[in-house]
């Protein structure tokens, strides 16, 4: 039976990432309650604007139950946005702005500039090429050792810049994948839920 993965939906692409994820064999569902959370095996944190995500699940009362199911071994990958959601530390947040955590890494916000600073680029994801959306998107500054490097910016001015991370079952990425016709980053996810869920 395919893996059930919800997708968080507060703000940002969430049917994007629900046809991606589709696509690669997973069956979906969006999640806006902590009842909602502890039905799937893996949740998607997608992007929009982090602060705003923050006080969303706030007021949602999602804060809590995403750190408990991550702490207990749920897969979730974060994209842009998700990316700070699911990092332990920040750089450029808000007075008091908190996270989900789960990844041993720095992150910094709104790295790569303002909106008007969004661009497409072509990078390597886990050794294979890919097209990648950076909207306002943030960086990786630092990665502690548990974390395994997944892609760089290959070239320009913020080259060598890390943008997609993985520490066990959780990832992140940057930029959006789910807004260009390659899913293959969202296949490495389902792939990974998958063998989390044959591990149990």
């Amino acid at each position: 039976m395919s893996v059930l993965i919800g997708v968080l939906a507060l703000q940002g692409d969430v049917r994007e990432h629900a046809r991606a994820l589709e696509a690669c064999g997973a069956r979906t569902v969006t999640v806006r309650r902590a009842s909602e959370l502890e039905r799937v095996d893996a949740l998607v944190i997608p992007g929009g604007e982090s602060t705003a995500m923050w006080k969303l699940m706030r007021a949602f009362d999602l804060l809590e139950p995403l750190r408990k199911r991550i702490e207990g071994g749920m897969p979730a990958y974060g994209s842009c946005a998700g990316m700070i959601m699911l990092a332990n530390r920040i750089v450029d947040g808000m007075d008091g702005q908190e996270t989900i955590g789960g990844i041993d890494m720095v992150v910094r916000r709104n790295a790569f500039g303002r909106q008007v600073d969004s661009y497409e680029s072509t990078i390597e994801f886990d050794g294979a090429p890919l097209e990648a959306v950076f909207i306002r998107a943030p960086w990786v500054e630092s990665v502690g050792e548990g974390v395994e490097i997944l892609g760089r910016v290959e070239s320009g001015e913020s080259a060598g810049r890390i943008v997609a991370v993985r520490q066990g079952r959780l990832m992140a990425t940057a930029y959006h994948p789910e807004l260009t016709g390659d899913h293959g980053v969202h296949r490495y996810f389902v792939d990974l839920v998958s063998k989390s869920k044959d591990e149990e």
